[in-house]
């Protein structure tokens, strides 16, 4: 016979138990199934994209040394923080929530269920939009380290970017099947901060100037400056924290905080060392992708755009996911094998097309990193600070003290204002940068 101090405990289990099992049978993923560092490498996966490659230039530039690192060290901090919170909102009311917009739509309603869904895949499509550019950018550094011809254009790149990313995304049903994928992509991730790392120090020690200074007007470089904050909040943050946490094990929070610490440690060692160095090399001439302004042998170029071009391949699929999932659940079987005939098809056909549209609109728009920007600053900043920050207080106010209440406030305030901000300096880019660019530019 059970005693008393063990019926809660067992009670906690088969809730717990119960819970999963509904929580599987709403989706056709995977939940509730991978460890904790396992978890913490899809997190460095989306961390360590390609993206990288372009931070000295896109962040370090417009900011400096000084602001440059202060934004980094206190963005990194916040990030966190509020990462922790969106964490620790996966049970309300003994209720496990697996996608973000079901915890929104649990704390204010339908219509906020429906306006988080649309923040979060517009956010995402244009995300792998801009992946799909810079592995055709690989592609193309990679072909001009060997021919001047100009016969394979940045387009045809993108286009055959999207072809590979489709048959990954058409093998690998789900983001816990990643598996020994995560680390093939820690392995390109290492090679080309390490290829980009030392042709830029390279490149710095042969260089006997380098100019640090902000260039352009007052009001450009203020424009540029909130710009920047934007990308330093994209590099920290995915927007789809929730969808990750729903692969984690039990005790989901506890697990799930270990794969944060993961990621912003041992994960950010090497942004901070690519983005440094190469801002370092270069100064304000800095490029969007630091591995066309280095300089080294051929075979080293290559290996370091080759790393690069297959691991955006393993990002696109990460990011992609949540749109994968809801595809999968609405079109497929959930109750089949994922690789029966019925998921197949579907996968094939709804993925396909998810892919087609990203790969035309990066062919078509290869200057879209401006457009990235405008959808990071209307939902990245509020998926990652204004709503975690605002939905901690409605579930966990009355627990607060007035102190922490201000805090989580002020934040909501803060970057409530910066996102529409953000917003204006990304239009003014799009304004600016359509004067010069056409499209399917060969850039």
């Amino acid at each position: 016979m059970e005693s008393t101090a063990e019926r809660p405990l067992l009670e906690e289990n088969l809730t717990d138990n119960l819970q999963s099992i509904h929580d599987s049978k709403s989706t056709a993923h995977l939940i509730s199934r991978d460890p904790w560092y396992q978890v913490g490498f899809v997190l460095i996966t989306t961390t360590n994209s390609a993206y990288i490659l372009g931070y000295s230039g896109i962040i370090m530039a417009p900011l400096g040394w000084v602001a440059g690192i202060l934004g980094f060290i206190a963005i990194g901090l916040i990030s966190l923080y509020a990462n922790h919170l969106l964490a620790r909102l996966n049970q309300i009311d003994g209720v496990r929530h697996i996608r973000y917009r079901d915890i929104a739509g649990h704390i204010y309603g339908k219509k906020m269920y429906y306006l988080t869904w649309a923040l979060q895949h517009i956010n995402l499509f244009m995300v792998n939009t801009g992946i799909i550019i810079l592995a055709g950018e690989a592609l193309k550094a990679i072909y001009t380290l060997y021919s001047n011809e100009g016969i394979l254009k940045l387009p045809y790149c993108i286009t055959i970017t999207g072809i590979v990313c489709s048959f990954f995304a058409f093998g690998i049903p789900h983001m816990s099947a990643l598996r020994l994928w995560l680390g093939v992509s820690t392995l390109f991730s290492l090679i080309y901060i390490i290829v980009a790392i030392v042709l830029s120090i390279k490149d710095g020690l042969n260089s006997s100037a380098r100019d640090y200074g902000i260039s352009g007007s007052k009001k450009t470089k203020i424009f540029n400056t909130i710009g920047a904050a934007a990308n330093l909040v994209f590099s920290y943050n995915s927007g789809m924290l929730p969808e990750i946490q729903a692969t984690v094990k039990r005790p989901y929070v506890k697990n799930m905080q270990k794969a944060l610490y993961l990621q912003f440690s041992t994960g950010f060692i090497s942004v901070y060392a690519v983005t440094f160095a190469g801002y370092w090399a270069y100064g304000s001439s800095s490029s969007s992708y630091l591995l066309t302004s280095v300089h080294g042998p051929k075979w080293v170029k290559t290996l370091g755009n080759v790393a690069a071009f297959l691991q955006t391949v393993i990002s696109f699929h990460v990011y992609a996911s949540p749109m994968y999932e809801f595809l999968d659940t609405k079109f497929g079987r959930i109750n089949e094998s994922p690789y029966s005939a019925r998921n197949w098809i579907v996968r094939l056909v709804a993925r396909g097309t998810y892919l087609t549209a990203t790969t035309f609109l990066a062919a078509l728009l290869p200057f879209l990193g401006d457009f990235v920007n405008l959808t990071g600053a209307v939902s990245i900043i509020p998926l990652t600070f204004v709503f975690p920050n605002h939905m901690f207080l409605k579930v966990k106010g009355k627990e607060l003290s007035a102190l922490s209440k201000s805090w989580h406030w002020a934040n909501v305030l803060f970057f409530g204002v910066l996102a529409p901000a953000a917003a204006v300096a990304a239009l003014r880019s799009i304004v600016i940068d359509s004067k010069t660019y056409h499209a399917f530019a060969d850039l």
